[in-house]
């Protein structure tokens, strides 16, 4: 494998403060929580930490927050995306300068680029940075699908291109992808519930958002399907179903940020446009994770 961050990478929430500052004081508790639930290592500033509603000044402060609680235990992952190719690659020689293992570039959302501006768009990220690259191929956020054929173009010309996030259900892009790129390139699941499906086909892992919750319950079933025990995967997998389903009711992060609080690792603070769960959703989400150990 070119480049092992792990089999859970962990999506992580951007705890907030009722004045929606950065709750850093939660952070550390959440931090560390991830570490010693199966986290292989951590991604910060994806997604799932809210980036859309973090300034560049925040983003930089967080990360080196985590670096200093982080300590080497597991691996930073940076989110470095854009839909501006000069902002992708000045964010990705950013991340490199802080130290950051890795970085996740998603594919340029909105301008809803063609095949041959995502193969430019990375060639440029690629050729700009030492440090290893995850594409993230989300079509329900960007707008678009990166195709296999450019993936497999990327991850042959440039070593640094080490894997792909890949968030789409047709899970016949996943032979695709396998068939065609270097056998050391490495695929892991964008959705939690999707691990165990793509698998089955040659993925490594799962970049999580439910690894905040069931982290360890997700590593046993990883290693049991490894391990050739594919019966005892697919009961845990059945088992994290319904929870993996049900944090995404409401838009991410807002669901496992409300499971988080209600077990008292943050508080459930979100920013707008996100709104948080209502009193009777909240109800549906508890009536789920009651069924839970977290």
């Amino acid at each position: 494998m070119r480049y092992n961050a792990g089999e859970i990478i962990t999506a992580m929430i951007t705890p907030f403060n009722e004045d929606l500052s950065i709750d850093y004081i939660a952070l550390e508790k959440l931090i560390n929580r991830l570490i010693s639930t199966g986290s292989d290592a951590i991604l910060v500033a994806g997604t799932t930490g809210e980036t859309p509603t973090l300034s560049h000044e925040e983003e930089d402060e967080l990360f080196a927050f985590v670096k200093k609680i982080v300590n080497g235990r597991v691996k930073i992952i940076m989110g470095a995306g854009s839909n501006s190719t000069q902002t992708a690659v000045q964010s990705s020689i950013n991340a490199q300068k802080a130290g950051a293992d890795a970085i996740l570039s998603v594919v340029p959302y909105y301008n809803k680029p063609s095949q041959k501006g995502m193969y430019a768009h990375f060639s440029a990220i690629a050729k700009a940075v030492d440090i290893p690259i995850i594409l993230y191929n989300i079509p329900g956020r960007t707008g678009v699908n990166m195709l296999p054929a450019t993936i497999a173009k990327l991850a042959n010309e440039y070593k640094n291109i080490v894997a792909v996030k890949q968030s789409n259900s047709d899970l016949d892009l996943i032979s695709d992808i396998k068939s065609h790129c270097p056998e050391d390139f490495a695929i892991y699941s964008g959705d939690d519930s999707l691990t165990l499906p793509m698998m089955s086909l040659g993925a490594h892992g799962v970049i999580s958002v439910a690894s905040h919750l069931v982290g360890n319950e997700m590593k046993k079933m990883i290693k049991a399907f490894k391990n050739g025990n594919n019966e005892e995967a697919l009961q845990i997998h059945l088992h994290l179903y319904p929870l993996f389903r049900k944090l995404f009711m409401a838009p991410n992060p807002v669901p496992v940020k409300a499971a988080l609080a209600n077990i008292g690792v943050i508080k459930e603070y979100v920013r707008q446009p996100l709104v948080m769960l209502d009193s009777e959703e909240k109800k549906e989400l508890q009536a789920i994770t009651n069924k839970y150990t977290f």
